[in-house]
This record gives C-alpha cells, structure tokens and sequence, in this order.
C-alpha cells in the first residue's frame, strides 16, 4: 500500500519547485532592444551605445533610464559636446534606483533626491550627481538636478518599459541641466596607435591596420575607449601566407576583431570571464571572444585558437593596448581544427605513398565560410546569464512522482 510522503518533504519539494521556476523566469533586460521599439528614441539609443552607457545600464539590476526623444537630443548635440562630456551628461539621465510611473506619485514628502550613474562613477564632486524628483500640481512631476539651483528642468511625459523592480524606461521634456556634468573634459593625449606598436614589437600588426584603413576605425573609437589586443612581430609574419589568402573586407575584419570599443584594464578582464564583442561585431557577424582567467594568465577563446596576453604595450586611458601570443582567429572566416577523439591513442599516419599538398592549400579554409549556426554562443550584454532549468525541472518533477506514488 503506498504510503503519503511526509508533509515536510511535501513542502520542501514545492519550495524547490518555485525556486527553479522563478529562476528561469529572472528579469534580464537590454536598453538597447527596449527602445529599438521606439523610433523617436533613436539618437538618444545610438549615443547609449557610443557613450558605453548601454552596457553599463544592462548590467546593473536597478536602474531607471531618463530618455529623451530625438527633438531633446538635437538641442542637446547642437552643443557640440565631446563624446566624453556627452557621456556625463547622460549618465546624469540614468538613475540608479527604480522609479516607475506609479511611484513617481507616491514620493514620500513630494519629493526625493536620487543618485544618477554620473555620481556613481565618482566623477561628480558633492551632491551634483544627484537628480531631485518632485511630485507636482496637477499630475506632473519634475526633474531636476541637485547642482542646477532647484530648478526643475523637465516634467515627466510617460513610460516606455517598466519591469519591477529591474528597470524603467521613463520619457522625460528635455535634457537635465548641470554645469559639472558639461564641463569640458580634457582631450586624451596625443595617442598614434601604430607608432606605439612599432615601438614595442608590434609593427607588423601596426602596417596592416594602417595598409587596410583598419586604423581609422580603431582611432574613431579611442575617445570612448579601447581595448588592443597585438600580436607580436614573429606572431604576425608566420601568418602572413594564411592572411594574404583572405579577400580585402575579410582582412579588415580580421584586423577589427582585435579590437574592443571600451577600455579595460588586466584587472577588469580577470574579473569580468566571459564573452566579449569587438570592433567587427555587427548584428548577426558576432565576432566574440571568451575572456577567461586562468590563474595569473588571462586567455582570449575565439571557438578557433586560444591566445594569451603575454604583455601591455601601453596603458593611458582610455586606450590600453596587450600583446598576445596567436593571431585571434574568428569562428567566422576560419575553421577550427578537429580535435583528436580521447580516446585515440595516435592520429592516423598519412600513406606513404601520398604527395604533400601544395604550398598555401591548406590555409584555403581562412576563406570558406563557416556555419556556426550549431553552435553559438548567446549574447548576453547585461553580463547575467539564464539558467536552463528545463532538465532540472523534469527530474524534481520525476521525485515527486515517485514519491507521491511510493
């Protein structure tokens, strides 16, 4: 006869149940596709993207973004702010708390001061970081900064996306005004990234990205920040026959991908393991690598080669620029090399009797393309990853049947 399982393991299975569920179901969110949605906000999504503030935004688990629509931000370019003043004065629009349009009626007292991402960099001095957020007469509510004199520089309009207690996309009238946050900031030093790396043992990698233009794109991307990854002279000239196999678009992309448009230092690639787009990215062109710490190393995976930092050549920011041992081969122009069954005690020896291929035949794959569709790695710009809970699910399921059925 079968008996009732006990109540506590009742209980604890359930728990267990509702925990698996909501952690397959955890709010991930992504500023960029929220407001794709919303044409009207495309130049404010573009700078975001420009500015780095989308992945900082992604990767926070509260946040609120001030948007303003492409009229707000005409009048704010019309300024002609640098990309790093520019920055600031939008980090002064992404608050880091969440306010959804209900709570902005309920403001304890009518009104509340918050920290904006441009306090929380550290590069607002006192409270000019702050954003006040008042509730007014008539159903509208203010906004303003704590170092613009109390001045309330625009109302609230309405909400694009709210998902409590994760993110919310607020459209606010106009642009938050801060003398601090729209100070010029001092251009970087005269940065040559080529004469840099024919300096310290990079000049072949150096020739190609001026041979190719690659250069322009790496310059354009160094008031933002950037990351370089060179390969060494020696690295470089052994690739040379495979390289000079690949069409003109393909070497220019290949020359990108060993570039990323944010600085990051030896220490923020040690603590933040994972995948990382490059300069080539582009849509569903993912040309991503896999930053992995391993011990007093860090290795760069790119599904082709795995290549390690052996060096930084400079470190000024916003440009930092490493050596590596290996060209970084992507998934996309090359093909990655089977690697021997374990339990294969050799690898077949050729016939005797067969001929060596021609010279270069084998480097023809850098040219074929590659389908990864099997096999891709998921973007995940807000740096949380999703649990896969589907099989564990199933196998609690499975318990509790056997339990109840005991």
């Amino acid at each position: 006869m079968a008996h009732a399982p006990p109540l506590t393991t009742t209980f604890f299975l359930s728990f267990l149940l509702v925990a698996i569920f909501s952690s397959t179901t955890s709010h991930a969110h992504n500023i960029t596709q929220i407001l794709a949605k919303h044409p009207e906000f495309s130049t404010f999504n573009h700078y975001l993207t420009t500015t780095h503030l989308a992945a900082e935004i992604n990767r926070r688990l509260t946040i609120t973004v001030l948007a303003l629509d492409n009229s707000a931000m005409s009048s704010l370019l019309s300024k002609q702010y640098s990309i790093p003043t520019l920055k600031n004065i939008l980090s002064l629009h992404v608050l880091t708390d969440y306010f959804g349009s209900k709570k902005l009626h309920q403001i304890t007292d009518g009104s509340s001061l918050t920290s904006s991402m441009f306090q929380a960099t550290g590069s607002a001095t006192g409270t000019s970081g702050y954003v006040n957020i008042t509730d007014l007469k008539g159903g509208k509510v203010g906004f303003g900064t704590e170092d613009n004199n109390g001045k309330l520089d625009a109302v609230y309009v309405k909400s694009l996306k709210e998902i409590p207690y994760n993110i919310s996309v607020l459209q606010i009238s106009q642009v938050l005004n801060s003398e601090e946050a729209a100070a010029p900031i001092a251009a970087p030093s005269n940065l040559n990234l080529t004469v840099i790396m024919a300096k310290q043992g990079c000049k072949a990698f150096a020739d190609l990205l001026i041979d190719t233009g690659a250069k322009t794109t790496f310059e354009q991307n160094l008031d933002g920040g950037l990351t370089v990854f060179c390969p060494t002279d020696t690295v470089v000239n052994s690739f040379m026959p495979r390289y000079k196999n690949l069409t003109a678009a393909r070497k220019v992309s290949l020359l990108l991908y060993h570039g990323v448009p944010v600085y990051q230092s030896l220490q923020t690639l040690k603590s933040s393991n994972g995948v990382m787009n490059t300069l080539a990215t582009d849509g569903a062109n993912k040309y991503d690598f896999t930053v992995q710490d391993d011990g007093e190393e860090v290795t760069l995976k790119t599904k082709v080669v795995t290549a390690k930092i052996t060096g930084t050549l400079k470190d000024e920011e916003p440009l930092i620029i490493f050596k590596v041992d290996k060209v970084l081969l992507p998934r996309e122009l090359f093909k990655a090399e089977p690697e021997p069954a374990a339990h294969s005690p050799k690898a077949a020896k050729a016939p005797k009797g067969a001929k060596a291929s021609k010279a270069g035949a084998a480097d023809e794959e850098a040219d074929a393309p590659v389908d990864d569709s099997a096999d891709q790695t998921a973007d995940n710009e807000n740096g949380v990853s999703k649990i896969n809970g589907g099989k564990l699910i199933w196998i609690v399921l499975s318990l509790c049947m056997g339990i109840f059925f005991m």
